[in-house]
């Protein structure tokens, strides 16, 4: 039995624009608690944004990578099965078929007109068997790409207001504007995923909500302590 991955850039976006808003909005809110200067608030979220983004795109790359090379391998391993043992691999392309319900006798013909050459026999197996496309392994680079920019996206909308406001006028505009894009983002992957979108807009909210509080909690017992 063989592994089926699947997964691209789309999942680092969208994913991507989530962990991004999370992250900065848990680290502006928490630092505001503490009760530092905005230029403190400012260059932290700064700093959150690259690191976050620059973290992002290198694991998502590693990790489109690995997989990459696991399908790779997967592939290579069933052309090697495809030259050495055409027999076998003929009679799994007839099991899959007869189970999918056609006749034997057309279930055999089929198999055998893709089992003539090799590259359509391959692609064949791969999408039969081991459920891979051949022609869509993934782009390591074109998903680090669309993690780095979604999350340096998502990170950017809880930190904008603090490049023009300050004090409690910059949390309420964070809060606010925040909120509105966690319901977005919640909506949008309660969309993508095919499951109710109002409760995945409100489940998206609801964590975010809980980590900034969190974050916000410990800002402020930071400051009274003096920890700035």
């Amino acid at each position: 039995m063989h592994r089926s991955v699947s997964g691209g850039a789309a999942r680092a976006a969208i994913f991507g624009i989530s962990d991004g808003l999370v992250t900065n909005v848990s680290l502006i809110i928490g630092l505001a608690g503490a009760r530092p200067t905005p230029g403190v608030v400012r260059l932290a979220g700064l700093a959150g944004l690259a690191a976050g983004a620059c973290s992002m795109a290198v694991g998502e790359y590693v990790s489109m990578r690995a997989q990459r090379e696991l399908l790779e391998r997967e592939l290579h391993r069933e052309r090697s099965e495809i030259r050495q043992h055409p027999e076998a691999e003929h009679r799994e392309l007839v099991m899959i078929y007869q189970e999918r319900g056609l006749a034997p006798d057309l279930a055999h013909r089929v198999a055998a007109s893709f089992m003539r050459d090799e590259d359509l026999a391959l692609e064949t197996h791969a999408r039969e068997e081991l459920g891979i496309d051949p022609t869509d392994l993934g782009s390591p680079v074109a998903a680090a790409a669309a993690s780095f920019g979604s999350f340096a996206l998502g990170a950017a909308v809880p930190l904008a207001p603090w490049l023009a406001a300050r004090g409690a006028g910059a949390v309420v505009a964070t809060i606010v504007l925040a909120s509105v894009t966690s319901l977005l983002v919640g909506a949008l992957l309660g969309h993508f995923a095919g499951r109710n979108w109002v409760r995945s807009a409100v489940r998206q909210f609801g964590l975010s909500a809980l980590a900034a509080v969190v974050a916000y909690v410990i800002g402020l017992a930071a400051g009274r302590a003096g920890i700035r």
